[in-house]
């Protein structure tokens, strides 16, 4: 903290997140008017660059150690938005940030002149500035940069929030992030958090021999998932596209190709509800390997959530928050359990299931724990409903859910010692599913009866069943290798990582309702 504790050049625009009515309209006029003098005495509000020597992170790296009242002849150029200021005599303080740190700007009048210091004292907080100055540190030691020359590099027309008490209304806080971020510090740290997280992963799969490919974002037909998708229209080819649901299928079609390794970190897109663990565009991971099966996609699985923890937030002890909102302190790094989907319900209810079982058994037994049903569902889907009611919410330390029933995982591999389920994993942390992979189904006569018992589904009337894609199953025909896929939710791992409950924490520009001016 700066030896300036208070902010007099602040104006309180939070009773309501913001100045409103004649209040910012005065404000942003006086500001304004500000810019205006400024042009007629010909002096650029807005200048094309400014040559920085240091960012703030620099400074405090190479000098931060100074005794207090250190005066050094160490030149710097520096930038940052101004965040407090204070004008004591013939002296000004003024802290400023850039992106990685905070530093105070000490200016003596008789140092830059009358003019220059009139000029500063008419700077307003969020006001982007360079400065060029010398290093030194206060009597108190606060780490400054005497300020020799302040060049004002963009001027704030509307007055920031509050810093102290930021943005109180979550929804003004998303749909506004760019006010979010300069103010609020957990933002600003949650965003550092998904950017450690997906390098990390990158680094990983490197490691590994992996090839980061790109695939289509507009199919022909939506697969690889079970979700609703939104459509759209090509007008040069008057043919209807979809966003894509999954990175599944293309990245497949590389591994026919002979890729071997492949994955994509990638946006997708599902026309869904949005809640704290749902939004209608998020980013997955996904990555294929050929000659390999499930259980070793798992373990890659573990291995890169846990190194993204080191990286990230440089441990892999992290509190997880039950359904209820509870913290419970886990190590990452300790084995993951591995448990089948039917005995984990097994386990909730007392009573042993399986996809063999007669409907009306398990109809009858998702009505005693209040789960509703759909006539269509055959056992593996209610099985899976029973399960997400029962079990799922308990799953707090990383979990793999293995051995999905068959009809809920149309392209998985069944299971090589029985038929009826599948070599599939979900991953959950926290009751939040975090991760899905399998075995591929590479045999094409298989796949292309599953396809058409995703069709019949979805003319029966489920939306988010698939269709028949007759070029996957072309691609199949040419003969993939043994593989093993995964898709891990990146927003997910982040909001894990990061400490936050809900998914708009960890995207920059969230989907929200039309706002209303």
């Amino acid at each position: 903290m700066s030896d300036v504790p208070t902010n007099d050049a602040s104006v309180d625009e939070n009773d309501s997140n913001e100045l409103t009515g004649s209040g910012l309209a005065a404000e942003k006029a006086r500001r304004l008017d500000r810019i205006a003098e400024m042009r007629a005495r010909g002096v650029d509000p807005y200048p094309y660059r400014f040559d920085r020597s240091h960012t703030l992170a620099e400074v405090r790296g190479q000098w931060g150690s100074l005794e207090p009242g250190t005066e050094t002849e160490e030149r710097v150029s520096v930038a940052g938005r101004v965040m407090l200021k204070r004008e004591q005599g013939k002296l000004i303080f003024a802290t400023v940030r850039d992106r990685g740190d905070e530093i105070q700007l000490f200016v003596s009048k008789a140092v830059v002149g009358d003019d220059s210091f009139a000029d500063i004292g008419h700077l307003d907080l969020g006001d982007w500035v360079g400065v060029e100055g010398t290093v030194m540190t206060t009597r108190k030691g606060e780490l400054s940069v005497k300020v020799e020359r302040l060049q004002l590099l963009a001027k704030a027309v509307r007055p920031m929030p509050d810093k102290w008490r930021g943005l109180s209304d979550t929804d003004t806080r998303f749909r506004q992030r760019y006010a979010d971020l300069i103010v609020n510090e957990d933002a600003r740290r949650a965003f550092e958090v998904r950017h450690a997280v997906i390098s990390s992963f990158r680094r990983t799969l490197a490691g590994k021999g992996f090839i980061e490919v790109e695939t289509p974002v507009l199919h022909v037909e939506a697969g690889g998932a079970h979700a609703r998708p939104f459509l759209t229209h090509h007008n040069a080819l008057d043919m209807q596209l979809y966003l894509r649901i999954a990175l599944e299928l293309h990245l497949k079609r590389l591994i026919v190709g002979g890729m071997e390794r492949v994955y994509e970190i990638g946006r997708v897109f599902r026309n869904e509800g949005i809640s704290t663990r749902h939004n209608p565009e998020f980013t997955m991971m996904e990555l294929y390997q050929a000659f390999g099966d499930y259980s070793e996609v798992m373990a890659v699985a573990e291995e890169l959530i846990v190194q993204a923890a080191r990286d990230a937030i440089g441990t892999t002890v992290v509190d997880i928050f039950d359904h209820e909102g509870n913290p419970h302190r886990v190590d990452l790094a300790k084995p993951w359990r591995r448990a089948r989907m039917i005995d984990l319900v097994a386990e909730k209810t007392g009573v042993e299931v399986h996809p063999s079982q007669p409907v009306a058994d398990l109809r009858a037994l998702a009505e005693k724990h209040g789960v509703r049903w759909e006539p269509r569902w055959g056992s593996g889907k209610l099985i899976e409903e029973i399960f997400e009611a029962v079990a799922e919410t308990s799953l707090i330390e990383p979990t793999f859910v293995t051995g999905h029933p068959v009809e809920i995982s149309p392209l998985a591999r069944a299971d090589r010692h029985d038929p009826l389920l599948t070599e599939r994993f979900e991953l959950f942390v926290g009751t939040r599913e975090l991760a899905n992979g399998y075995s591929e189904l590479n045999d094409p006569v298989e796949q292309r009866l599953r396809f058409e018992e995703e069709q019949a589904a979805k003319d029966a009337g489920d939306a988010e069943r698939g269709t028949v894609d007759e070029d996957y199953l072309r691609a199949l025909e040419y003969g993939m290798p043994p593989t093993g896929g995964l898709g891990i939710g990146m927003d997910r791992v982040a909001m894990l990582l990061a400490g936050v409950t809900s998914i708009k924490e960890v995207i920059l520009f969230p989907t929200l309702r039309h706002e209303v001016l």
